[in-house]
């Protein structure tokens, strides 16, 4: 008997419907089932094709938590072909969610980092539930917060985009409506109604969640938002770790979060997140594949996923260790075009 696809595509009624198909790991996405979304993208967008796309995840426990980087950490550094072709597909994917010209709905039910967040943060309906747990930890790995996660969280309220791809933070779904992660909240034993109405329903989209939604409970990050805003205005890391370093137990908190990140990555992430500002999602999708393909000429990728997937010692031994070893030169390698040529979305 042949297995399941790891990605399902299906017409239901009004809708097509993608189903992320790899419960046992988390629906982690693969270059194969990012090639898939983008050509069931392809297909719904023809003439008499379906009203929307709806994309959720298998399972109970996650949405995607991310793209497969424990493939690119054991073979990514002997095969570059590997490693610039899955987020060469990727990316592309990320930016087909975002031109789509149907109304696109991702039910980020459990958890939805990474690559999940690129998945879903590019189209207008973002449904969470009680289940979701959304971040972009990607410095704490040696990445950047990618797949148009620069561009993205750019465009949300004050810094916190900023203190998300920082620190990693982990967000609930009450907060996730607050940053504006997350458009509507429906609590799960509710789903499979949405997904009948969705399907076969006579409604608009916006008139089925509205008659949805529920209030999701009060958001943490409220308590804390004018020092997210304050400390993470800098356009340094070391001058947000230093103010950090000046505030109250929260925000030393955060500051002995980041240091524990990879210096590279930090500074990379918020120049990311800096040039993504104002930029369209092209732009900062075309800067995010010069820097990872320029990470895997480096060391702290490999060293992040030997530390929390291999080993699983949590004690990276970062190069640069310090954020001040990291200089201006460094960094602007990482903008230059690969060898192999840009991204290019043709």
């Amino acid at each position: 008997m042949s297995e399941e696809p790891e990605l399902l595509v299906e017409r239901r009624g009004r809708a097509m419907w993608l189903t992320l198909n790899r419960p046992q790991a988390l629906n982690a996405l693969n270059r194969p089932m990012a090639l898939a979304v983008h050509r069931a993208l392809f297909g719904a967008a023809a003439d008499g094709g379906p009203e929307m796309v709806v994309i959720e995840g298998a399972g109970d426990r996650a949405f995607c938590a991310g793209g497969d980087v424990a493939l690119l950490g054991r073979q990514g550094r002997e095969d570059k072909a590997l490693w610039e072709g899955f987020f060469h597909d990727e990316y592309r994917m990320n930016q087909a969610i975002a031109r789509l010209r149907l109304p696109y709905v991702a039910i980020i039910d459990g958890i939805t980092m990474g690559g999940g967040v690129g998945l879903s943060i590019h189209g207008p309906y973002r449904v969470a539930t009680e289940r979701t747990l959304f971040a972009m930890p990607e410095t704490g790995i040696g990445l950047i917060p990618d797949v148009g996660g620069t561009h993205a969280l750019a465009q949300l309220p004050g810094e916190i985009g900023t203190w998300l791809a920082l620190t990693g933070a982990r967000l609930k779904a009450a907060d996730c409506l607050y940053a504006g992660i997350a458009t509507h909240f429906v609590p799960v034993e509710r789903l499979d109604v949405l997904r009948d109405l969705l399907a076969t329903g006579e409604e608009s989209i916006d008139e089925i969640l509205e008659a949805m939604d529920a209030p999701p409970g009060e958001a943490p990050m409220e308590a804390y938002r004018d020092a997210i805003d304050f400390h993470f205005g800098h356009d340094t890391v070391e001058d947000i770790v230093a103010s950090l370093d000046g505030g109250d137990d929260w925000a030393r908190e955060q500051a002995a979060i980041i240091r524990r990140m990879s210096p590279i990555s930090c500074k990379l992430s918020l120049l990311g997140l800096r040039m993504a500002d104002g930029a369209d999602i092209e732009e900062a999708l075309v800067n995010e594949y010069r820097m990872v393909c320029a990470i895997r000429e480096g060391d702290d990728f490999f060293e992040g996923i030997r530390a929390q997937l291999i080993d699983k010692d949590r004690n990276p031994k970062w190069r640069p260790a310090t954020f001040e070893a990291v200089t201006e030169d460094m960094l602007a390698r990482y903008l230059q075009a690969p060898d192999s040529g840009d991204l290019t979305f043709e």
